[in-house]
């Protein structure tokens, strides 16, 4: 007797907080997720690492013993300026001394990434003031982006999403749930093809060390706004029409970006992904508990108001005198 009761007890609890229950499986699905992620990367990633490590120790110890004037501490000193200048975009090579990293199409290139949170790192501010302006000018600058993002999706998702399914669903009435998940099907297979595999095969034409895995990927790490900076186009040394050529990639993000959020907000859409962010949120208020708060709150809130208005006029608030009864039969209640 005391089992069912414990059981039927546990079961009303889980069914009464079924939103936290899912919501905390949420939680832990995602951070093992990222555990998986960690270990997956660093068993795959760790053996090329200390390749790469050794190569490099092997090729510092040749070079000094090739040249046996020059101490370790002065190649340490020249290597860590080298590579400070690097970071922020600048490389002392012969074959890199041509490309200018400010000039304005490079500059209209490192804005887009900036508004559009990108943030590849190849290209960095060096002044103070070139930092200053970067801060205030990506506070009021990534806002109005997504504003500009928000509208323009808005206005797209009329004639590419809702008008289609609607007259889909009305002309040969067929489910509008099943109609909306083949769109959105064809959708993606679109914007993946014009925005990822026909941009990956230019790119790895143009990009002389780039093959196709390295393009699509560099599409992908772009268009996903994580921006790793490890492939950046328009870099090398014999780049012909540089400066259009960056010109056209800072388009391609921006149109890019906009065509993901699109089929994003297309699938955000589906009833079936709605539901299924329905479990992880919280219940909203019934509709009658709401009208009774807001009753309740009026009630009190006209009564507070009554008493205040009778005491600032000098009168003492009275309650509505009940009328005397001559004799019972005069109650209604009882006639």
């Amino acid at each position: 007797m005391l089992q069912s009761l414990a059981s039927n007890s546990c079961v009303r609890l889980i069914q009464s907080h079924k939103s936290t229950w899912y919501f905390v499986s949420l939680v832990l699905g995602y951070i093992l997720y990222l555990i998986f992620g960690a270990v997956v990367f660093s068993s795959v990633e760790l053996p090329y690492e200390d390749l790469l490590r050794q190569e490099l120790r092997a090729i510092k110890k040749q070079f000094l013993q090739e040249n046996e004037c020059l101490s370790e501490e002065r190649l340490e000193r020249f290597l860590k300026k080298a590579l400070d200048a690097s970071n922020y975009g600048v490389s002392i090579l012969n074959n890199a001394s041509a490309n200018w990293n400010w000039d304005f199409t490079s500059a209209l290139f490192f804005a887009s990434t900036v508004l559009s949170t990108t943030g590849y790192g190849h290209t960095a501010p060096l002044s103070d003031g070139g930092k200053a302006f970067c801060i205030i000018y990506s506070m009021i600058g990534i806002p109005f982006t997504l504003l500009f993002l928000t509208a323009v999706v808005q206005r797209i998702m009329v004639f590419s999403t809702r008008r289609p399914v609607m007259y889909i669903h009305r002309r040969w009435g067929l489910s509008k749930p099943l109609v909306a998940i083949v769109h959105a099907t064809l959708l993606a297979t679109l914007a993946v093809s014009c925005f990822f595999l026909i941009p990956a095969a230019i790119f790895s034409a143009l990009e002389e060390n780039w093959n196709f895995l390295e393009s699509f990927y560099f599409c992908f790490i772009s268009l996903s706004t994580i921006g790793l900076g490890d492939y950046v186009p328009g870099e090398a040394s014999n780049q012909r029409f540089r400066e259009l050529y960056k010109v056209g990639i800072t388009v391609y993000l921006i149109l890019g970006l906009i065509v993901m959020l699109v089929v994003l907000e297309t699938f955000c859409e589906l009833q079936q992904l709605k539901q299924l962010r329905k479990m992880f949120y919280l219940k909203k208020e019934k509709p009658q508990d709401r009208l009774a708060i807001m009753e309740h709150d009026h009630l009190s809130f006209t009564t507070v108001s009554n008493r205040a208005t009778a005491y600032t006029e000098g009168k003492t608030p009275t309650f509505d005198s009940v009328p005397t009864l001559a004799s019972p039969n005069d109650d209604p209640m009882i006639q």
